[in-house]
């Protein structure tokens, strides 16, 4: 995963709505959206690794992950990334304790932004800081930085959402457009992140097309009053290989 823009507002007939892009290799085996067969989690499936990097529980729990770029910090060895997602949403714990926990243990993985909802609380965790962060309501964003940093491609989505929320219900296809944008940044405002300025470049669009990574699927996910819809498209090297949705009871949670 590696563009996430989010609408946090707790009083809203649709308290978060989130849109999302996962980049990754396409010879990456990925299983598409659903419910699995071991847990009670709606989410696509990394068939490599075992776990997933956007989902939902039957509980009313979501997680979601992007990677930190930083090539020199990458340890081939390291725990996948992708069980943090999957352990939240079968967790009891409250997104405070969880990424409490979770932040004396992030050594053991490649650098990561994890973003959690439990149903009451927004929350995200900075594995290089071991910083947890408690988002107020309102927009936000992570790319593949720490949440927040305003790459081109991050600042774009996330002002794509505001626009759209002027409407009183954005339909999924404007919210899927957003996503959709392959327009790369102006090379004056790339980052650098240890890669070429070509890979910078490709990689600063929304959607990413190349010859063997690129936009694997696009989310857009809606907790509402009585029930979460999650809709996902999914993508390999030739284009779209179909859209799925979803709507899932949600469960009211204590306060």
């Amino acid at each position: 995963m590696c563009l996430i823009a989010w609408n946090w507002q707790p009083a809203h007939p649709t308290p978060l709505l989130l849109i999302a892009n996962r980049d990754e290799f396409y010879a990456r085996p990925t299983a598409p959206l659903s419910w699995w067969d071991d847990a009670d989690i709606l989410a696509g499936r990394d068939l490599q690794a075992g776990g997933t990097w956007l989902g939902v529980s039957r509980s009313g729990r979501l997680a979601a992950l992007t990677n930190y770029r930083d090539p020199a910090q990458m340890d081939a060895n390291a725990a996948s990334r992708g069980q943090i997602v999957s352990a939240f949403l079968q967790s009891e714990c409250c997104a405070l304790d969880y990424l409490s926990e979770l932040a004396d243990k992030v050594a053991h993985y490649n650098p990561f932004n994890l973003l959690v909802f439990d149903g009451c609380s927004l929350m995200g965790l900075e594995s290089r800081h071991a910083k947890v962060l408690a988002f107020e309501p309102g927009l936000g964003a992570v790319s593949n930085a720490d949440f927040l940093t305003p790459w081109p491609k991050l600042t774009l989505l996330k002002d794509g959402l505001q626009s759209l929320l002027t409407q009183e219900h954005p339909r999924d296809e404007d919210l899927m457009a957003l996503l959709h944008n392959p327009h790369p940044a102006d090379d004056a405002l790339l980052p650098a992140t240890g890669i070429s300025l070509e890979l910078e470049r490709a990689l600063s669009a929304a959607f990413i097309s190349l010859p063997t990574y690129g936009t694997r699927a696009s989310s857009v996910v809606r907790f509402e009053a009585n029930q979460i819809r999650f809709q996902e498209q999914g993508f390999d090297a030739d284009g779209s290989i179909g859209t799925c949705e979803f709507t899932v009871p949600r469960v009211a949670q204590p306060r």
